[in-house]
């Protein structure tokens, strides 16, 4: 019995033996199989340029090296990304501006578009809520020149933007961010002829900024904007009164019995006559 339990000890301990060398080879394996590729020494911000001291080599396997990645850190410098970097992330193509392309917010506009800032307060800011990567509808409050002239009040709200999306906040452009952040300036990216429509609104009325979700592309039935008598209810109020019902035709007269004339109050009291004997004489007497 004991040399049964000695003969599964010593059975154990080669199997034992035995996966440890083969992890050994295994890794070593692997090894034989990195690479080596640039990634981020630091934290680089949006727009950022790379300098040598941000890019450092680190080993890499090869069957997971990124698409686009750089094994020459040299080619790295003086390149712009175009999204927030943290540090220990690979550096790709596809994160950088093209060659050439100089620091700054101007980097991250996308060709064919424009970047146009825009005055806001914690109100028109939705409270802080507009941050870099964030998509905004906006509306402008102004009046309406084409109302009727007896319309007393020609103000209304239209949303004249949709999903816009906000680039930077004041002089910050990090996108990493979800704290709520009261600023004093918004810049957005619109196309030339959004640029257009936002500076004219921007010069005949008051404008408002719309939080949207990220994920939902369609567009909003704005309609004619709203306006004081909708919104008061005074449309409704103004409509024509509905025109009052026709008079009923005349009933045809019936004949009456004529009312018996009045007989007057002389011939009345005359009616009432007495005879008085006195003595031999008769006399009547009325009242």
């Amino acid at each position: 019995m004991r040399s049964r339990g000695l003969l599964m000890l010593f059975i154990a301990a080669i199997a034992g033996l035995a996966a440890v060398v083969m992890a050994a080879r295994w890794m070593q394996g692997q090894s034989g199989n990195q690479g080596r590729i640039a990634i981020a020494n630091a934290d680089i911000e949006l727009g950022g340029r790379i300098s040598r001291e941000m890019v450092r080599m680190a080993d890499w396997p090869q069957g997971s090296v990124p698409a686009g990645a750089f094994e020459d850190p040299a080619a790295l410098e003086g390149r712009v990304v175009l999204v927030s970097m943290q540090r220990g992330e690979p550096l790709t193509e596809a994160r950088l501006a093209p060659v050439g392309t100089k620091g700054g917010l101007s980097a991250v506009v996308p060709t064919g578009k424009r970047a146009m800032t825009v005055r806001v307060n914690d109100v028109v800011g939705v409270a802080g809520f507009a941050l870099p990567g964030t998509y905004v509808d906006v509306m402008v409050n102004t009046q309406d020149e084409g109302a009727a002239r007896n319309d007393r009040d020609h103000s209304i709200s239209k949303i004249v933007l949709e999903r816009i999306l906000v680039l930077a906040v004041a002089q910050e452009a990090d996108r990493d961010t979800t704290r709520p952040k009261v600023v004093n300036a918004v810049t957005l990216e619109v196309t030339p002829d959004e640029a257009e429509l936002l500076d004219l609104a921007r010069s005949v009325g008051n404008l408002s900024l719309v939080l949207r979700n990220q994920t939902d592309p369609k567009a909003a039935n704005a309609g004619l904007g709203a306006t004081k008598a909708a919104l008061l209810g005074m449309a409704a109020r103004a409509e024509p009164a509905a025109p009052p019902p026709a008079p009923a035709a005349p009933r045809p007269a019936t004949r009456r019995a004529a009312a018996p004339a009045a007989v007057p109050v002389a011939a009345v009291a005359r009616t009432g006559c007495v005879e008085l004997i006195r003595g031999l004489d008769k006399v009547t007497e009325c009242f």
